[in-house]
């Protein structure tokens, strides 16, 4: 059992799971793509090794088309968003994480 858990706290360090692991750590946002074609811009609560997260502060952002009537034309799809205080994502619905791209490194 020891074997397994150092795995997973080797995973943490250097693996996919490191992403969350420093976000986590340093309190930044992640954005996440999911499998419904929503993004979310959040900050990690918590996260196990399936990528099931507690994310808090969570912007949900989508497009959606809308309805043309009879003859008339193609409108242009509309931008949503949503803001949530705290949601649980089970980890199967997530395409990609990515660290937020509006934070800029201190370190150039």
């Amino acid at each position: 059992m020891s074997s397994a858990g150092s795995r997973f706290e080797t995973e943490m360090k250097i693996g996919p799971l490191s992403i969350l692991q420093q976000s986590l750590t340093n309190n930044t946002q992640i954005m996440i793509n999911c499998r419904n074609n929503k993004k979310l811009l959040g900050r990690v609560k918590s996260f196990d090794r399936h990528m099931n997260l507690i994310l808090e502060n969570v912007h949900e952002m989508w497009t959606e088309e809308q309805r043309k009537g009879k003859g008339k034309q193609p409108k242009k799809p509309v931008f949503r968003e949503r803001f949530m205080q705290k949601i649980f994502l089970r980890g199967d619905s997530i395409m990609i994480i990515l660290k937020n791209p509006n934070v800029t490194s201190s370190s150039k």
